[in-house]
């Protein structure tokens, strides 16, 4: 499978990663909704079987499953994949999440132990919160990388002048912004700036959380369990899910022509762009894993892309 740099880095990753959000369970705020554990050792096992070789999760997801559950599925395979994974959120036993960037270093030695890991691949900030405690929080990283305990650093949903700010202390290898048809907001300063200063960008949220997938519906969306954060998220809501279900039919009409889902397109598009060096992509079953998988081959042509831009320009 191609692979890419990323960044500053020596890691060559696939244009794809295991995106495990949703892995995390439903038992926190930011849940997807009820999830089977063996359903996700399932759908990573499957994920590194058919050559992906990196996964994206975070400590906060389900308060610390997520990073379990990895492991467990590490546990039970022989392939070796790289593992991100992020701090800065923290929370505490009535489940309250909170910012922090003063325990950066207990929170990666809890992540170490849950992952059952001796060194994370990529470690990174998760939000620049509080923002006045950025410096100490990137100098602990730093820290954390010259002791061995991690290998690179990044930064995820920083804006220029918080990376600028960061990179006075130690050099950024990723950047890890959301960036999809539906939340474009990275792309007039912070793309541009990544790829000038040579700074890996894993975009989250290509599909827009299940978005423009092809198979969300109003029913579904109507549908969703109280402990899927998607019920009060925006774009699930009118007028912008009528919107939003307009660009997933065209991704679907477009994919047709090549027998692929609205999802891959959707990957696709962010690919497409110069500063992108892979997309995360969540996965809740082997099924879906292997539905987006043809992105890492299947490319847009400019006419597809500028048939999508134009589309988007006339339904802002």
């Amino acid at each position: 499978m191609e692979t890419k740099k990323l960044g500053n880095s020596d890691l060559d990753i696939t244009s794809i990663g295991f995106g495990a959000w949703a892995v995390g369970g439903a038992d926190w705020a930011h849940g997807w909704g009820p999830q089977d554990d063996a359903d996700s050792v399932d759908a990573i096992h499957r994920a590194l079987d058919l050559g992906i070789n990196w996964i994206d999760t975070a400590a906060v997801y389900g308060l610390g499953h997520s990073e379990e559950v990895v492991a467990k599925a590490l546990k039970l395979s022989s392939r070796k994949p790289y593992i991100f994974t992020k701090c800065g959120m923290v929370w505490n036993e009535k489940k309250e999440i909170t910012h922090s960037l003063k325990t950066i270093r207990e929170e990666c030695e809890a992540s170490l132990r849950r992952l059952g890991v001796e060194t994370i691949d990529l470690y990174q900030i998760h939000w620049p919160k509080p923002e006045e405690e950025l410096e100490e929080g990137w100098s602990t990283m730093a820290d954390l990388q010259r002791e061995g305990k991690v290998r690179w650093i990044g930064a995820s949903n920083f804006s220029v002048a918080q990376m600028q700010q960061a990179e006075k202390i130690a050099p950024i290898t990723s950047l890890q912004p959301p960036y999809s048809m539906i939340n474009r907001s990275v792309e007039a300063e912070i793309l541009p700036f990544c790829k000038q200063q040579n700074i890996g960008v894993i975009n989250y949220a290509p599909m827009h959380s299940g978005l423009l997938t092809g198979a969300m519906t109003r029913a579904r969306v109507a549908a969703f369990p109280e402990s899927d954060f998607r019920r009060k998220a925006k774009n699930y809501q009118e007028p912008y899910l009528t919107r939003n279900l307009a660009i997933a039919n065209l991704l679907k009409e477009i994919g047709d022509r090549h027998d692929v889902n609205a999802g891959v397109v959707a990957i696709a598009w962010t690919l497409h762009n110069p500063a992108i060096t892979a997309a995360i992509v969540g996965s809740r079953n082997p099924k879906q894993v292997e539905g987006t998988l043809p992105v890492t081959i299947f490319r847009l042509s400019e006419a597809e892309y500028t048939e999508i831009g134009n589309f988007l320009a006339t339904h802002p």
